[in-house]
Order: C-alpha cells, then structure tokens, then sequence
C-alpha cells in the first residue's frame, strides 16, 4: 500500500490543537496547542509530570486523547490510525532505552527496519535490491558505525546502540522522529556526537528531541518548548525560555533552568 505524504505546503508538519488525555482524574495533556515545522529540530523540555511522555504517546497512537485534533500535515488525521498505519506513514520513535536486536549484527538490524512488507514471509525471502543496499550504507554512514556493521549489536557501547536506534528509525525513511532522552547515560564524547549526528538530520527529516540535559538542549536547539501541567507555558530560543519570568517561577531551584 502507498501510503499518502504529509501536505506541508504550509511549512508545518504536525499540528496538535486543544489536546487534552486524563487519567484517573489528572491531566496529562490540559488543551495542549503545538505545531512543528517541516525540517526543524524542536527540543521539548518540562519537569517530570508535564506531560511531554504522553504527547509522544499521542502523536504515535500508544493514547487516544479525550479532545482535540492531531494531524500530520494538512491532511492526515493520526486520531483515525493505528500505531503501525502511523509509522508507516512517516513517524518514526525512538526510547529513552535502546531496544536493538542484540543477538544481531548493526547490518542485521538494520535491514530489518527497511521500509519494506514487514510481514514474517516477506521478510525471510527478501533480497536486497542495489537501492536497499545504499539506503543501509547511507545510514550506516549518517550514525557513524560503518566499522561495526557486521558487530553484533549487543557489543556496542550504550552510546553505539543509540545510534544504532536512530539509525533502525532512519532506514525507515521517516518525515517525523521523536527522540526520548538521547543523552542520557552517555559519555562527553558520546553526547558530542549524538548532538551532530540528531542536528545533521534536520531539514530532510523533523526532529523532536526530548531532553533533561540543558546543556545537550542549548548545543542543538534552535526552537525550545516548555511544557508545564499538560500544556505549553514558553517556546523559543533557549536564551529566551530560561529568561521567561514564567519557566523561572515555575522551574525555581530546579538545576539547569
């Protein structure tokens, strides 16, 4: 099945109007409004409880929300989708904790994560074409583990195996990637790296990164967004949000803010 593109003819490629989820009484999301433009690396930040787990949730189909409207582009409604119909139209979601197969090689996993008939058959008797085989090597390329193709991914560094994630999500040719705390646990070496190869992605891909590391927000983000109590409370530069009268009142004594 071809799946149809996202419309971004407005320059925005995710639009979340007046969302709110509630569970057993809280609030997760409280008429939460984002919009995120085609090509650009968003950061969202927010004390735990704002409610940034559960927007990824939304937008990925893993929670339905009690009100709102959440499209991909002008024209595709995720609210009618299922999970699987959403990744397969171009939203791609990687964890906080790395989950490769370990008992298979970087090559392996990636050829897995091919954007291609997923189902068992299909899968156990397909061939490479030549263009397969470039997009593999190209990713390979992009996340820094052209060395390790052939290492099992189980061997890989903590580090590696977030690369190796970003790449499994990349090989799907992805419009949309939601990244989960992607410098948590690692090296200054590893987070240098991570910052270049998630800020190279942006412009043909759109990347969402969630993140506690202030430090690892200001090295790649153009554009913040605060999350406070299910809604939006600033979105800027970083300069400006850690100026906002209302995140210093809101993140008082909090490290980093």
């Amino acid at each position: 099945m071809n799946y149809p593109k996202p419309d971004t003819t407005h320059g925005v490629i995710l639009y979340m109007e007046d969302v709110s989820v509630s569970f057993d009484g809280f609030k997760a999301l409280n008429n939460l409004n984002l919009y995120i433009n085609d090509g650009e690396l968003r950061c969202l930040i927010g004390a735990n409880g704002a409610g940034k787990t559960t927007l990824m949730d939304v937008i990925t189909g893993m929670t339905r929300p009690d009100a709102g409207t959440v499209n991909f582009g002008q024209n595709i409604d995720l609210l009618k989708l299922n999970q699987e119909q959403i990744a397969r139209y171009g939203i791609g979601r990687k964890f906080q904790k790395p989950t490769v197969f370990e008992a298979l090689t970087v090559y392996e996993n990636l050829y897995l994560s091919l954007h291609m008939d997923k189902r068992l058959w299909a899968t156990l008797l397909h061939k490479l074409s030549g263009e397969q085989r470039d997009d593999i090597d190209q990713v390979l390329e992009t996340i820094g583990l052209v060395s390790m193709r052939n290492r099992y991914a189980g061997e890989l560094s903590h580090g590696q195996k977030q690369w190796l994630e970003i790449g499994m999500l990349l090989a799907a040719k992805p419009r949309l990637l939601l990244v989960d705390e992607p410098a948590a646990g690692l090296t200054v070496q590893e987070v240098e790296r991570t910052a270049e190869l998630l800020t190279s992605l942006a412009g043909e891909h759109s990347v969402v990164v969630v993140e506690h590391d202030m430090s690892f927000v200001r090295s790649i983000a153009k554009t913040v967004t605060v999350l406070h109590q299910g809604s939006v409370l600033a979105e800027g530069s970083m300069d400006y949000v850690q100026s906002h009268p209302e995140v210093k009142r809101v993140y008082l004594g909090e490290e980093g803010v």
